[in-house]
């Protein structure tokens, strides 16, 4: 096999495919025996990142849509169903639940992209909240070796959001694939998101919670607020208020930043992102508290949560996080 050392890296700019996008390739120039290979690479996520179709299209990346069920009937995030759709029909009590995207889709997208690409890194949501990352890790290792990595770097929505941004910013620097997959792999605990579910009817419509759990704590009108640190989604704690909620995920936020993340802060490195389920107005003006309490952080995001969250936690949540970025 031969060893290729890179001479090069550089970004070409693309707007023949389409006049209203700019496409930008990641080109890593490497020298063996006298030839000279372009190595270009792809990024493909899912829609569980929140970046929307077109949002992809600008970006010149891949969004999977994830498979949403709805009475049975298949419906794709962002493609034939939108978030106005999906809240209408949870609202009213419609069956709805979530599974992982077809393999041999994903597959057939692989090749394709490929046709086009050197390599592809594929991040996926985290291994820890679907079986989804597994299934395609075993499709890439099994039949597109060396060519396709799928990141298991245990993100979701806004933190899986910004974890595609760093690949995105790597592609342009002309960083390799394994490159990019090692950064992604060795910072994949360098986050933390907190959520306050709004309501308790739709963790116990998923059995998450006992009905009689769940009528006490709606007859207390308790708001717990989950956290999700690397793989695991665990409870944080129990409030009753939204003003309280917010008030003990921004403490937490703060209580990671001063430890578990205070050389990165320093440095920095770390970065601000609000989520929610059908609640914008409240994430803005929660976006604006975090940014008081943290003016030397960016906050880059203010997202729906993907589908696949607020299935299971219902509208009227609010998220925020704070995500290593390169």
């Amino acid at each position: 096999m031969l060893k290729l050392r890179r001479l090069l890296r550089f970004e070409y700019i693309d707007k023949t495919v389409d006049k209203s996008t700019i496409y930008c390739y990641n080109i890593s120039i490497f020298f063996s025996e006298g030839l000279i290979t372009l190595m270009k690479t792809a990024i493909v996520t899912d829609s569980n990142s929140g970046i929307t179709q077109s949002q992809a299209k600008e970006l010149g990346i891949h969004v999977v849509p994830m498979p949403v069920l709805i009475e049975g009937e298949q419906f794709f995030e962002d493609l034939t169903l939108t978030q106005e759709t999906f809240y209408e029909k949870l609202k009213a009590d419609a069956q709805v639940s979530t599974s992982q995207p077809s393999a041999f889709d994903v597959g057939e997208l692989w090749n394709e992209i490929l046709k086009e690409y050197d390599k592809i890194v594929h991040i996926p949501m985290s291994s820890g909240l679907s079986e989804t990352c597994r299934t395609l890790t075993h499709l890439a290792e099994t039949e597109f070796k060396d060519k396709v990595y799928v990141i298991d770097n245990q993100r979701i929505s806004i933190t899986m959001r910004q974890s595609v941004i760093d690949a995105l910013k790597m592609v342009n620097e002309g960083k390799s694939a394994e490159e990019i997959r090692d950064w992604l792999t060795d910072t994949k605990m360098q986050s933390s998101i907190y959520i306050m579910v709004d309501t308790l009817k739709y963790l116990k419509k998923g059995g998450r919670l006992t009905p009689a759990v769940a009528m006490i704590g709606t007859l207390l009108k308790i708001k717990p607020v989950l956290q999700i640190q690397g793989f695991k989604l665990d409870q944080y704690a129990k409030v009753r208020k939204v003003a309280d909620a917010k008030t003990t995920m921004i403490n937490a936020i703060e209580s990671d930043l001063k430890t578990r993340f205070a050389d990165l802060r320093a440095a920095g490195k770390m970065t601000l992102a609000v989520a929610h389920t059908d609640n914008y107005e409240e994430a803005k003006i929660f976006a604006d508290e975090l940014k008081e309490r943290f003016p030397d952080l960016e906050l880059d995001f203010i997202d729906p949560l993907s589908l696949s969250v607020s299935c299971h936690i219902g509208p009227g949540a609010l998220a925020c996080a704070t995500t290593i970025k390169y």
